[in-house]
Order: C-alpha cells, then sequence, then structure tokens
C-alpha cells in the first residue's frame, strides 16, 4: 500500500480517473454585445451534458474580447465534442443552424484550424434559399446568408480534433453538502481559466455520477451507489463514515495536456479550501481501466 497523500488535511486518494477518445472543434461565436454572444453560446451547449443521453458534450470555454475576434464584436468560444467525425459533422451545423443562426446580430466563425473540416456554413447557407452568396479570403470562405434582421456571416467550416478526450474527472468527497458544493464552485471557478478544456454538466458540477450498466436491462449506466451516501450501509461503499457528500467535475478537452491541466487547477483549488472547509477527500472515476485508453492519476497531477 502507497504511503498516503494529504494536502491541506484533505486525503488525495491513490486513483485515477478514465477517459475516452472523442472528436473535437471549437466555434467562436461573435454578437452586437457580449449578453447575445452568451446568450447564443448557451442555447447551442444546451442539454449537451453526455454522450449517454444528448448525442454529443460541449460547454462554454471563454470570453473573448471584441479586440480577439474576427469582426472586432464581443464573442465566446464553445467547445464541441461527439464519439466520432461522422456525428461531429452532423451536429456541428444542426446545433448552429438551430441556436446561433435564429440569435439576433449573431455570426460564427471557425475556431481551430487544420485536422478534418466540419460544416457550418457549407450546410447552412441553402437556408438563403439562393440569396446567398460567399466570399473567398486566402483560403477561407465566409458565407453571407440574407435573415429577417439583416445577415448571418459563418465560416464554411472549421476544423477539429479526432484525439479529443472526454470523461477526465475528480470526485470531492466532504463533510456536508454545502461543503461540497462550496469546494466545486471553487475548482470550477479556477478550470475556467485552463483554455481547450470545458465542464460539460450544469455550472460545472455533476450530483448524479454513473456506474457502467444496471440491474435493468438495457440501461447502460446507474448511479454509482459506492459514492451514495444513504447507499453506505446497502452496497459496498467507498465513503468513511464522515463522508456526507460528494460531487463530479467531469472534464471534456482538445487533448489529454487540456484535461490535465484543468483537473490539477481543480484539485487544487479544492486543497487550498482544505480540510477546514469540510473537504475530506479527493477521488476519481473508473471502470478498472477497462473503459477507455486516458487514465489521469490523481497524485501524479500533483506530483
Amino acid at each position: 500500500m502507497s504511503a498516503p497523500l494529504i494536502r491541506n488535511g484533505v486525503e488525495i486518494r491513490d486513483g485515477f480517473a478514465e477517459a475516452f477518445p472523442m472528436a473535437g472543434t471549437r466555434l467562436v461565436i461573435t454578437a452586437d454585445t457580449a449578453r447575445w454572444a452568451r446568450i447564443a453560446a448557451q442555447t447551442l451547449t444546451g442539454f449537451a451534458t453526455s454522450v449517454i443521453g444528448c448525442g454529443c458534450e460541449a460547454g462554454i470555454e471563454a470570453d473573448i474580447p471584441a479586440n480577439e475576434t474576427p469582426d472586432g464584436r464581443p464573442g465566446v468560444s464553445v467547445l464541441i465534442f461527439a464519439m466520432s467525425l461522422k456525428d461531429l459533422k452532423k451536429i456541428v451545423p444542426s446545433r448552429v443552424g438551430q441556436c446561433v443562426l435564429t440569435c439576433p446580430t449573431t455570426a460564427c466563425y471557425a475556431g481551430l484550424a487544420g485536422g478534418a473540416s466540419v460544416p457550418v456554413g457549407r450546410a447552412l447557407r441553402y437556408f438563403g434559399d439562393g440569396h446567398q452568396v460567399s466570399k473567398r479570403l486566402g483560403d477561407e470562405r465566409i458565407w453571407r446568408i440574407p435573415v429577417m434582421e439583416g445577415e448571418f456571416v459563418c465560416d464554411e467550416v472549421t476544423g477539429s480534433v479526432t484525439d479529443g478526450v472526454g470523461g477526465g474527472n475528480f470526485l470531492i468527497l466532504a463533510r456536508s453538502r454545502a461543503a461540497a458544493l462550496h469546494a466545486a464552485e471553487y475548482a470550477v471557478e479556477a478550470m475556467g481559466q485552463v483554455r481547450g478544456a470545458i465542464l460539460p454538466f450544469p455550472g460545472g458540477v455533476v450530483r448524479s455520477g454513473s456506474k457502467v450498466g444496471s440491474k435493468y436491462p438495457g440501461l447502460i449506466a446507474s448511479t454509482n451507489g459506492a459514492y451514495c451516501p444513504t447507499l453506505r450501509a446497502q452496497v459496498p461503499s467507498a465513503l468513511t463514515p464522515d463522508v456526507g457528500s460528494v460531487l463530479e467535475i467531469v472534464i471534456d478537452g482538445l487533448g489529454a495536456s487540456e484535461v490535465a491541466a484543468s483537473m490539477k487547477a481543480g484539485i487544487a483549488a479544492v486543497c487550498a479550501l482544505g480540510e477546514e472547509a469540510g473537504i475530506l477527500a479527493i477521488d476519481a472515476g473508473n471502470y478498472g481501466g477497462n473503459l477507455g485508453p486516458f487514465h489521469f492519476h490523481l497524485r501524479e497531477l500533483l506530483a
């Protein structure tokens, strides 16, 4: 058995987060105001917490100042992930068409160069019913699609990666629900500074961590009983008697290094609060190494 690792009174368990490969891309959404850019981004990334039930995972990566966007307006970058490039090519134009093209004053630009092309304007241009126009700028093509409010401008395609990572995670074991939530919120704020990674669940936090399979046929995931305090007496538990609540943070990234950096920032933030804030331990979810090829060992991240 390895020696315990304690940070500010918080035990770092000798475990690892198990993650799996995903295809992913980045989009930059701009608008006349930061408020409308964020509304479009929030709508685009809605109902995209888990590929299990949503078909994709997506989230807001960062607010982009006007002097860093293609059209000089306030912007928001978002990341979208799917289990295959084929799925990603279907999901991106569908979500942009329903959630960004429809949103007042917005435009949508490629946020990644290289990799396989994912259609944006190439698919959406037909909404212009023959009145759409394109312009080539260097090697890139943009589309101007007439809409009632004016016109929707978007890049023809965006780039992609096929070595993205989904399912990075860590668990916060706390004395109470209030302590776990405070720590999770603190971690999410710190992790928001890491580019190339997103936290796809509501507010970046998950209360319903899952295990693979169920007693019910056809259900591929069910509640992670080993980490449910109310099931401690009924199933083999991973919780000590003083743990009253557990929250999980799940991370998707454009690569393994981005996921590792995000996990490291989040765990460090939780440990900075320490035992005095009711934080007892950090653990991670894995499936014995059988789900995915990416293993993020907690203690190695903090070395």
